[in-house]
């Protein structure tokens, strides 16, 4: 027997737990633990410690790091930490272990550890367990990066070594188990990357709880006239498109955007998961951001009375003279407007900077103050304007930071969109998500249970009814936004989080798409081949061509309104049917008397401030918001994380949300003391504002 499990103990075959040798063959205690995976760390890093139990192990276990012949643990360069394990009363903590003994730990190397020494495992004064020597590697920058560059809470985060360090040693020393149970709150793109995220890890018990009846949450393709996504006769009523690159022609250059890779890796992803089903596939064509022909905002008409197109407008000499009405001082405009734009710095270096990392642009931005001040704010009061000429150079309406990410983004020359609809996105996660999403459950109701350290999640079945339905989690991810969760009975969150949650910025937002029986503005006498445009029509906002099936037959929808801010609120007014007309009338002003023979009658219109499953459009922090509620969003409180585009550096966006929910899944894996798993997330997901 004892030649038999001597062998078994040398060889590389994985042991069981609790293979304990008989009696009369018994073990030196100082080989009942066996480490595994520990023969390399990183010093000021993290990473999981492995063990095996070859023997009983009941009482107070603690991990030290020192000098591999060590007779005392006094004598270790540093403690890892302590727990209780086995049949020990303080034990009953690691219930989901195997006999109370948990096989994985978390280990913060100080920067100043040794190389060659061993990890000892301690029962009391008792040695059990020596690793072999460990090799200590310095701490990595990532590709010449400077660590400052990396580990700012207002610049690119995560710092996770940083984000453990802060918590209580015994909290952090042992890691849980993958058998928790997990709340994911809100089906849109952020809640469902999350649930990708830890399913690819081996984190399976997880249930999404979703409001409406669908999964995508403000991706949201309306498939007109009953049709469906193979009858191309569609317009997207939340987020359209994503930019790909900026061409500069004077230089030959193309700079690429790269925040917005990672939907394309997700698409990737999700076609590989359902194996390429082309009822699943995510495939991407090219948008039209601009085109020669589409409207402008102007007074001038043509002569039939249309709108002109921006190529005719160029053209024509008396049509661009006085387009606009004049400035009460158009050279002291001119002036304020420059040296705002000088202090905002946006030019092509710093274009350069925002497309390559937004999150060390966001760290630089912060530094240079442009989170102090809206344009109209620092023309006012730094430049020290009068009051008319610094609304006329900056609408004193706007209330943003000059956080500029947008105006890269828009400066994009190449564009992507979804084939059949962005609804394809979340439409490939079904499969994954069948059978452990909860549809139509209004959740309105978080309580947090102390003794057992589980959230509950209620919702009301009957809405008169006084007693709510609920279910337990260990933990909850909240992919809702603010604008929803700030109705709910949340627990006693922190003083900044809660003020977060209650008071955080939406911007509102209406579409309408109308449809009809030809794509009949492609055959006009100016063709408009795709892009967006703007008219001067009170409330149309932007009018938006479709770029797919360009030239086809058959019939065509038109995204006819688009418009945000405050005349989104005023539209949000009117009734469905003065909305609808309001905008075919403007249909029929910019394109003539075809625009009423060819319309069906059929429409969408979605005004996302009265939405009830989202009660805004996307988040748009006013100055002082962004920069001090962000470092709310990097703590758990109460096993909850915050996920959600408005809980991100850039707002609106698909990657936002998608951002969002890789920084909270890792978050979430480091607090369960998950490390390798955290590592696997943001290695695979071009995490590189992460420094995990």
């Amino acid at each position: 027997m004892l030649s038999l499990f001597s062998a078994l103990l040398a060889s590389s075959t994985y042991l069981p737990l609790l293979f304990y040798p008989v009696a009369g063959n018994v073990l030196p205690r100082s080989k009942y633990i066996v480490f595994r995976g520990a023969e390399v760390a990183e010093a000021g890093g993290m990473q999981n410690v492995h063990i095996e139990y070859h023997g009983p192990i009941d009482g107070a276990l603690s991990i030290y790091y020192g000098d591999c012949d060590i007779d005392h643990q006094s004598k270790a360069h540093h403690q890892l930490g302590m727990t209780h394990v086995g049949s020990h009363e303080l034990a009953k903590r690691h219930l989901d272990w195997v006999d109370d003994r948990p096989t994985r730990f978390v280990w913060l190397p100080p920067t100043g550890a040794p190389s060659g020494a061993c990890l000892h495992a301690y029962e009391g004064n008792e040695l059990v367990g020596r690793s072999a020597p460990v090799t200590m590697m310095r701490r990595k920058t990532r590709r010449g990066t400077a660590f400052a560059d990396i580990a700012d809470a207002m610049g690119p985060w995560f710092d996770g070594v940083q984000y453990l360090s802060e918590k209580e040693p015994e909290e952090v020393f042992v890691a849980k188990t993958k058998s928790s149970k997990f709340g994911i709150i809100g089906g849109g793109m952020s809640g469902l990357m999350t649930s990708l995220l830890l399913d690819s890890v081996g984190v399976h018990d997880w249930t999404i709880i979703e409001s409406s009846s669908r999964i995508g949450g403000r991706v949201h393709t309306s498939y007109l006239n009953g049709t469906t996504p193979d009858d191309y006769q569609y317009q997207e009523m939340g987020p359209m498109r994503f930019p790909v690159s900026i061409y500069y022609r004077d230089t030959n250059e193309t700079l690429d955007i790269n925040d917005h890779k990672m939907v394309f890796q997700l698409a990737d992803v999700m076609n590989e998961k359902n194996n390429h089903d082309p009822n699943l596939a995510v495939n991407f064509i090219p948008w039209i951001q601009s085109s020669p022909n589409t409207p402008v905002s102007t007074r001038f008409r043509r002569p039939d009375g249309t709108i002109p197109g921006r190529t005719e407008l160029a053209a024509n000499a008396a049509w661009t003279t006085n387009v606009n009405a004049t400035y009460s001082d158009p050279d002291e405009v001119a002036k304020v407007i420059e040296e705002y734009e000088e202090w905002a710095d946006i030019d092509r270096e710093k274009i350069k900077e925002i497309a390559t990392n937004v999150f060390r642009a966001h760290k630089a931005a912060v530094e240079a103050g442009n989170f102090d001040y809206s344009e109209s704010q620092y023309i006012r009061y730094v430049l020290d304007t009068e009051l008319n000429i610094t609304d006329q150079a900056a609408s004193t309406s706007g209330f943003g930071p000059s956080w500029h990410y947008d105006d890269v983004y828009f400066g994009a020359t190449t564009w992507r969109t979804i084939d059949k609809g962005l609804s394809m996105l979340p439409a490939s996660f079904y499969p994954h998500v069948e059978g452990k999403i909860m549809y139509e459950t209004k959740v309105e109701q978080m309580s947090w249970n102390e003794t057992s350290q589980k959230m509950s999640v209620h919702w009301r079945e009957d809405e008169f009814k006084m007693d709510s339905e609920s279910i337990e989690f260990d933990y909850v991810v909240v992919a809702a936004p603010f604008s929803k969760v700030r109705g709910w009975k949340l627990p006693s969150y922190t003083s900044l989080l809660s003020r977060a949650i209650n008071t955080l910025n939406y911007q509102q937002s209406t579409k309408v798409a109308l449809h009809y029986k030809t794509r009949f503005w492609e055959h006009l006498e100016h063709p408009i081949i795709g892009g967006c445009g703007s008219t001067n029509i009170p409330l149309i906002g932007s009018v938006c061509y479709p770029a797919y099936k360009i030239n086809s037959t058959g019939p065509g929808v038109l995204l006819a309104s688009y418009s945000s801010g405050t005349p989104a609120r005023t539209l949000g007014a009117l009734t469905e049917l003065d909305h609808i007309a309001l905008v075919q009338r403007a249909m029929i002003e910019i394109h003539g008397q075809i625009a009423a023979e060819q319309w069906t009658g059929n429409y969408d219109r979605l005004v996302w401030e009265t939405v009830e499953h989202q009660a805004g459009a996307w988040a748009a922090p006013t100055v002082g918001q962004q920069e001090l509620y962000l470092p709310a969003y990097f703590h758990t409180e109460k096993h909850t994380i915050f996920i959600g585009e408005h809980t991100s550096y850039t707002h609106a966006w698909i990657f936002s949300a998608l951002e969002s929910a890789v920084r909270g899944t890792a978050q979430l894996l480091l607090d369960m003391g998950l490390v390798d798993e955290a590592k696997q997330v943001t290695s695979d997901w071009m995490a590189r504002w992460m420094n995990v």
